[in-house]
């Protein structure tokens, strides 16, 4: 190992050493920085993706590379190919998962997709395989891996990717809104019901980041710089700005938090339009 190396990939913290992490939607952006923070902070981690098995395998690459680096040697990450849209990829994802770790330890569900559906004109298919993958397969999985923590010593922990639309409206996404809401709702049931089972769901409700789902703002400047007007930080989020979060709430040091949405923001849900005080 070269000394250039260890540099490029420190050890950040040993918060998640011999725990075990699935994440859905892992192959990019949040899903991929996700992975990425917990094996650095001590995780094993299967990266599920969805038809996109070239950039899991990079992801797998870069993580065992950085594994590497930083003298953890050659641990069994994998990649997982499974539609969170379907009940059945979706136990198909656990089962392979809990056969390849023997164990389950932080779930994180992050896969997600959005669309136009306009109020008054949206297709009802679009709809529901928004809702599908979004909000319906993250309770799926979130079943399997609270009743896999219920079977065994040691509890677990859940954590959810929401929004900033878990509490603001986007006119013209409906179904993406109704998704991220009802993830937060989710959220909040899962972690009351099993709050005494060594169980902990929270969430993480992210803004403006730069990853391919925002593809339409993020290399146009003009587009952007709109966006980023509205963010009263002024600029939006990259993945690995989101990452620690997650790896916050899967360790140890968040053991007393349940139940509660941290938005990674920039500041958008604290009402930036008031910043000037035009109301009284």
């Amino acid at each position: 190992m070269s000394v250039n190396a260890a540099a490029s990939h420190p050890i950040i913290s040993p918060r998640l050493k011999g725990k075990f992490a699935l994440i859905t939607g892992a192959s990019r952006g949040i899903g991929r920085a996700v992975a990425e923070r917990f094996a650095a902070e001590g995780a094993i981690v299967a990266i599920d993706h969805y038809r996109d098995e070239e950039a899991a395998e990079e992801v797998l690459a870069a993580i065992q590379s950085a594994d590497e680096a930083r003298g953890f040697g050659n641990r069994p990450h994998f990649h997982v190919d499974a539609d969170v849209g379907t009940e059945a990829s979706i136990e198909a994802m656990m089962n392979i998962t809990l056969e390849r770790f023997g164990r389950l330890d932080i779930l994180v569900n992050n896969a997600g997709i959005q669309s136009e559906t306009r109020g008054d004109s949206f297709d009802a298919d679009t709809l529901t395989r928004i809702l599908s993958v979004n909000l319906i397969g993250a309770a799926i999985a979130s079943r399997a891996a609270i009743a896999h923590f219920l079977s065994r010593p040691g509890g677990g922990t859940v954590i959810n990717t929401t929004s900033v639309h878990e509490i603001i409206p986007k006119p013209t996404y409906a179904a993406y809104s109704m998704a991220k809401s009802g993830l937060g709702a989710l959220t909040r049931t899962l972690a009351l019901e099993f709050a005494d089972c060594d169980i902990r769901v929270n969430a993480v409700g992210p803004g403006a980041v730069v990853t391919d789902i925002n593809a339409a703002w993020i290399n146009n400047p003009e587009a952007r710089a709109i966006v980023e007007s509205h963010i009263p930080m002024g600029y939006a989020a990259m993945p690995s700005d989101i990452a620690p979060v997650f790896a916050f709430l899967a360790s140890d040091e968040a053991k007393y938090i349940t139940g509660q949405t941290i938005f990674a923001c920039g500041g958008v849900t604290l009402y930036g339009e008031f910043k000037e005080n035009w109301a009284s």
